[in-house]
């Protein structure tokens, strides 16, 4: 057997673990919740009543109330408004903010792999961003640029980069020291290309795990930063906005409260469930 044959040899694989892992009772359900939470996000213009910052002198309605099926806040604005505004506005932050963490976090492992030198200034760099705890990481983004939706997008994707770097880095040196790797080395074939061609593709399964994961994550990191008051500014709503503001009413109303709990709890839950759907075929 030539060494561009045994190059060529990398691990079998016999079916599509991502379709596997959606076809499990984990999967299937998983991808339902999320599904829902992003349609009803993203059918947001058509499904509220009134939009998400209109205010009337009918605040803390129950629930059911006429016009208004989730009640209203304290300033008598719509909640179901609120609340599938509020989706769209964490759905978008989020699907910005991880993949671009997920990237950069990649091109530096990618990098790291290819040079000692660029690998011993990428882990330090990784641990620099890893001795910020969340919070304290968002308050100090916060404090150079103010609240808003551009700061919660650079926390996540900040706290997200050592995360996928070390992953793939991880996963880069298992893989250069498996036969194939070897056999194309002697080969001829040049360096970069075996990381891109060859080691690559068999180190990003995790990846795909970890964005799942991450994206759970981000979704909290929102939640708290809006909790807080650092996040997107009001009056526009985020999940955790709406949530904070329902904190003083929790006693006289506490639905206000339901709608962005069981929205977050939902989406969390799905995005949970795909990632252990994934991690458990991509495992076998």
């Amino acid at each position: 057997m030539t060494t561009t044959e045994l190059a060529a040899r990398r691990p079998p694989r016999a079916r599509n673990p991502y379709l596997a892992a959606l076809g499990t009772v984990r999967g299937r359900a998983g991808i339902a919740l999320v599904a829902l939470v992003v349609l009803a996000g993203l059918l947001a213009p058509l499904l509220a009543g009134q939009g998400p910052t209109d205010q009337s002198g009918d605040g803390l309605r129950p629930l059911s109330s006429p016009g208004h099926p989730l009640g209203t806040d304290d300033l008598g604005r719509d909640l179901l408004s609120r609340v599938l505004y509020g989706i769209r506005a964490d759905l978008g932050i989020i699907a910005v903010a991880v993949p671009l963490g997920a990237l950069i976090g990649c091109v530096l492992a990618l990098l790291a792999a290819a040079h000692p030198v660029v690998d011993t200034v990428v882990q330090r760099s990784f641990d620099l961003i890893l001795a910020f705890p969340g919070l304290i990481l968002a308050l100090a983004v916060t404090s150079i640029l103010g609240p808003g939706r551009l700061p919660v997008v650079l926390v996540i994707a900040l706290a997200e980069i050592p995360v996928f770097g070390r992953l793939l880095r991880g996963g880069i040196l298992v893989q250069r020291e498996r036969e194939y790797v070897v056999a194309a080395r002697v080969g001829g074939t040049s360096r970069s290309r075996v990381l891109v061609r060859h080691i690559l593709p068999n180190a990003a399964d995790p990846i795909v795990v970890q964005i799942a994961v991450s994206l759970t994550v981000a979704v909290f990191v929102e939640g708290a930063m809006s909790f807080l008051g650092v996040g997107v500014r009001p009056p526009q709503p985020t999940l955790g906005s709406v949530l904070s503001q329902s904190v003083p009413y929790l006693a006289q109303a506490p639905q206000f409260a339901a709608g962005p709990l069981i929205t977050v709890t939902a989406l969390v839950l799905g995005l949970s469930l795909t990632a252990e759907a994934l991690n458990r075929e991509i495992r076998r």
